[in-house]
């Protein structure tokens, strides 16, 4: 049984399009949950870990995060270095599949899609300010109606115009839908998906996608949000994460399991794209996402 099940939630978007939420810290709200909306979240307070998907990273006041359908999520701050705060947490809730299915009377909603395909991992937007945040969060949930919907689409936008932001959750990028729009590199990535365990070069990937190497590393990155050596690595350590939190085999068995040729290298590799060693994973995942 998987140590890390979330528990799903139910949102009631029955009055409105969107579901404005803020909470302080400590409170039963923070958990580890999932639920079929999306999820604007700003930390305003506090730093601590962030649990989205396989992703273990920290946050900070001003930590700004999208997170889509189904994807279990939580944020808890250290309890050793906060008093408890009123507001910890500005969030919005939301039925991406709404907005996405627009696309079809409104062209125009197709400039959201590659932002909505990252949310499916989870992504964070780096090095938005707290006070820009703040305004928005304050703005969309002030007002009503027609106006809450034109602000908060108005907010998505500059967000999918953010250039520095990073994908979270590894294992999420194994959904077959999150490259369904993107043919042109498509097959390269399901072959990643499939063939992770093999020692695959961006050589015979670019040749697959008829492209020359620097071609398809730049296409590639502008698709994924990673250079090819970092998705494979991601891919690889997101598989790993998974065996970490739901089985009690050995390390050094995992590493090799995943694909990387020695346990040095799978250890520097994990502790870069996780901040942690993977001994210190499975220890925090099983603290803190056990039921």
């Amino acid at each position: 049984m998987s140590i890390i099940s979330p528990e799903l939630e139910i949102v009631d978007r029955s009055l409105s399009s969107i579901r404005y939420l803020e909470h302080g810290w400590p409170t039963e709200l923070c958990r580890w949950h999932s639920h079929e909306e999306s999820e604007l979240h700003l930390i305003v307070e506090t730093r601590g870990k962030a649990f989205v998907g396989d992703y273990i990273g920290g946050f900070e006041p001003g930590s700004l995060f999208l997170t889509g359908p189904l994807v279990p999520h939580n944020w808890v701050t250290d309890d050793n270095l906060y008093a408890p705060v009123g507001i910890r947490d500005m969030l919005i809730q939301f039925n991406q599949n709404s907005i996405s299915e627009a696309k079809e009377a409104c062209p125009e909603f197709r400039e959201l899609q590659l932002l909505f395909s990252k949310a499916e991992s989870g992504v964070e937007f780096i090095g938005f300010k707290l006070d820009e945040s703040i305004k928005r969060f304050e703005e969309i949930r002030n007002a009503r109606g027609l106006k809450q919907i034109i602000l908060f689409l108005d907010f998505l936008l500059c967000l999918s115009q953010w250039e520095t932001c990073q994908i979270l959750s590894t294992s999420q990028l194994t959904n077959k839908n999150w490259t369904k729009n993107y043919s042109n590199i498509t097959k390269v990535i399901e072959h990643i998906i499939v063939n992770y365990k093999e020692d695959i070069k961006l050589s015979q990937m670019a040749e697959m996608a008829c492209m020359s190497q620097s071609a398809f590393s730049r296409h590639f990155y502008n698709t994924t949000g990673n250079h090819y050596s970092d998705f494979l690595n991601r891919i690889r350590i997101g598989q790993a994460c998974a065996k970490l939190y739901e089985t009690e085999e050995h390390i050094s068995t995992i590493c090799y399991d995943v694909g990387f040729r020695n346990l040095a290298n799978f250890n520097r590799q994990f502790l870069r794209i996780k901040g942690v060693q993977p001994r210190v994973f499975r220890n925090e995942a099983r603290k803190e996402l056990a039921i």
